[in-house]
């Protein structure tokens, strides 16, 4: 490894850019179910200000039209049976069966009749999922990631969105992690690779005004 600090070093390597934003946003909230955002069950902590800080942008995407769609992670038996690859790995997981009170979005949002919730087994919204076939289907162009855990199923999510070909924006405030050092971690990454991790009120102003943004701040 060379002297140079991280930030050198990823410039010379061209990471770091903005992107551009597009007219057709919506809002994916990745498992903000209260098997993450409450701290008493095993695989949650205290995301209190996450969920408050996505309320808003939920409730801006509402305001101005735009899709939101929502995800949590929940098992059935035939799911545990054996495990799957993510399982081995995270056992932990297993706990969040369906139908269970840990796989129920968390009261606090926001949610709407029109808004899709979608059932996932692994890490990413959009991996066995129709989420990337739904929100092209809208016309989406842009897609604002939320929730939680940041290192975890939002990072997951971020790198799928990007490949479906989505232009990705994280407000900062809108994610969360058990832990700090993984969750600015991964805002690093993400940030530097594959979105841009942005303000809260950049992110409400945008969706607001979509139409126009021509490229990132």
């Amino acid at each position: 490894m060379s002297g140079r600090d991280t930030g050198q070093i990823y410039e010379r390597a061209g990471w770091g850019r903005r992107t551009p934003r597009g007219a057709r946003p919506a809002v994916l909230v990745v498992d903000l179910s209260r098997g993450f955002t409450e701290p008493e069950f095993p695989t949650g902590a205290d995301l209190t200000e996450v969920v408050v800080a996505t309320s808003r942008l939920v409730e801006a995407a509402h305001t101005a039209g735009s899709p939101v769609v929502f995800t949590t992670i929940a098992y059935g038996e035939a799911d545990l049976d054996g495990g799957t690859a993510w399982l081995r790995k995270a056992p932990g997981m297993g706990i969040l069966r369906a139908g269970s009170e840990m796989v129920d979005l968390d009261p606090r949002l926001p949610r709407q009749a029109k808004d899709a919730v979608v059932v996932k087994k692994g890490p990413s919204a959009f991996f066995g999922t129709d989420v990337g076939a739904s929100l092209a289907a809208r016309g989406v162009d842009t897609v604002i990631v939320c929730g939680a855990t940041t290192s975890g199923c939002v990072r997951a999510s971020v790198v799928d969105a990007v490949q479906y070909g989505f232009t990705v924006l994280v407000p900062r405030a809108c994610v969360g992690d058990r832990a700090a050092g993984p969750h600015e971690a991964n805002l690093f990454d993400i940030d530097s690779k594959y979105g841009d991790v942005i303000d809260l009120d950049d992110a409400l102003a945008y969706v607001a005004a979509p139409a126009g943004e021509v490229a990132g701040r």
